[in-house]
Protein backbone atom coordinates (compact mmCIF):
# COMPACT_ATOMS: atom_id res chain seq x y z
CA UNK A 1 0.00 0.00 0.00
CA UNK A 2 1.37 3.40 -1.01
CA UNK A 3 1.54 6.18 1.57
CA UNK A 4 1.09 9.85 0.66
CA UNK A 5 4.72 10.52 1.63
CA UNK A 6 5.90 8.16 -1.12
CA UNK A 7 3.97 10.07 -3.80
CA UNK A 8 6.26 12.74 -5.32
CA UNK A 9 3.32 14.96 -6.30
CA UNK A 10 1.98 14.89 -2.74
CA UNK A 11 5.43 15.79 -1.35
CA UNK A 12 5.80 18.61 -3.87
CA UNK A 13 2.38 19.94 -2.91
CA UNK A 14 3.29 19.86 0.80
CA UNK A 15 6.55 21.74 0.18
CA UNK A 16 4.80 24.36 -1.95
CA UNK A 17 2.21 24.87 0.79
CA UNK A 18 4.89 25.30 3.44
CA UNK A 19 6.75 27.84 1.28
CA UNK A 20 3.53 29.85 0.88
CA UNK A 21 3.09 29.84 4.66
CA UNK A 22 6.72 30.83 5.20
CA UNK A 23 6.31 33.75 2.82
CA UNK A 24 3.32 35.12 4.71
CA UNK A 25 4.55 34.58 8.27
CA UNK A 26 6.34 37.24 10.31
CA UNK A 27 8.09 36.73 13.62
CA UNK A 28 5.37 37.40 16.21
CA UNK A 29 7.61 37.98 19.25
CA UNK A 30 11.09 38.68 20.53
CA UNK A 31 14.03 40.55 19.09
CA UNK A 32 12.63 40.39 15.54
CA UNK A 33 8.96 40.75 16.44
CA UNK A 34 6.57 43.66 15.80
CA UNK A 35 7.70 45.59 18.88
CA UNK A 36 11.14 46.10 17.29
CA UNK A 37 10.14 45.81 13.61
CA UNK A 38 6.70 47.38 13.26
CA UNK A 39 4.11 46.77 12.11
CA UNK A 40 4.39 42.99 11.64
CA UNK A 41 7.89 41.86 12.60
CA UNK A 42 10.56 40.36 10.34
CA UNK A 43 9.45 37.78 7.76
CA UNK A 44 10.69 34.44 9.06
CA UNK A 45 12.65 33.79 5.86
CA UNK A 46 14.80 36.86 6.64
CA UNK A 47 15.64 35.87 10.22
CA UNK A 48 19.40 35.44 10.73
CA UNK A 49 20.59 31.84 10.78
CA UNK A 50 22.34 32.56 14.09
CA UNK A 51 19.03 33.54 15.68
CA UNK A 52 17.34 30.41 14.37
CA UNK A 53 20.37 28.41 15.49
CA UNK A 54 19.83 29.64 19.03
CA UNK A 55 16.38 28.04 19.00
CA UNK A 56 17.87 24.84 17.60
CA UNK A 57 20.72 24.65 20.14
CA UNK A 58 19.48 26.27 23.34
CA UNK A 59 15.90 27.38 23.57
CA UNK A 60 14.04 24.89 21.46
CA UNK A 61 11.74 25.99 18.67
CA UNK A 62 8.28 27.24 19.65
CA UNK A 63 5.54 24.65 19.68
CA UNK A 64 3.03 24.33 16.88
CA UNK A 65 3.07 25.48 13.28
CA UNK A 66 5.36 28.46 13.93
CA UNK A 67 8.03 26.20 15.40
CA UNK A 68 7.76 23.76 12.51
CA UNK A 69 8.13 26.51 9.90
CA UNK A 70 11.03 28.14 11.78
CA UNK A 71 12.73 24.73 11.80
CA UNK A 72 12.19 24.40 8.03
CA UNK A 73 13.66 27.88 7.40
CA UNK A 74 16.63 27.10 9.65
CA UNK A 75 17.33 23.82 7.89
CA UNK A 76 17.13 25.45 4.47
CA UNK A 77 19.57 28.16 5.54
CA UNK A 78 21.98 25.64 7.08
CA UNK A 79 21.80 23.53 3.91
CA UNK A 80 22.66 26.55 1.76
CA UNK A 81 19.18 26.86 0.22
CA UNK A 82 18.60 30.47 1.34
CA UNK A 83 18.35 31.55 -2.30
CA UNK A 84 14.99 29.74 -2.44
CA UNK A 85 13.67 32.72 -0.48
CA UNK A 86 14.88 35.29 -3.06
CA UNK A 87 11.58 35.35 -5.02
CA UNK A 88 9.78 36.05 -1.73
CA UNK A 89 12.19 38.88 -1.00
CA UNK A 90 11.67 40.36 -4.48
CA UNK A 91 7.89 40.27 -4.03
CA UNK A 92 8.29 41.98 -0.63
CA UNK A 93 10.51 44.74 -2.04
CA UNK A 94 13.88 43.37 -0.94
CA UNK A 95 15.62 41.82 2.01
CA UNK A 96 14.51 43.09 5.41
CA UNK A 97 17.01 45.56 6.86
CA UNK A 98 17.92 44.20 10.30
CA UNK A 99 20.31 47.00 11.29
CA UNK A 100 19.65 50.71 11.34
CA UNK A 101 21.11 52.51 8.34
CA UNK A 102 24.61 53.86 8.88
CA UNK A 103 25.20 57.55 8.39
CA UNK A 104 27.60 58.59 5.68
CA UNK A 105 30.63 60.65 6.66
Amino acid sequence: METPESDPLWVQSQIAGELREIESLHMPFGKFGPQHFPPHGVPIYDLPVEYLGWFAQKGGFPKGRLGHLLRVVYQMKVDGSDTAFDPMRRRAGGRTRLRPPTRGR
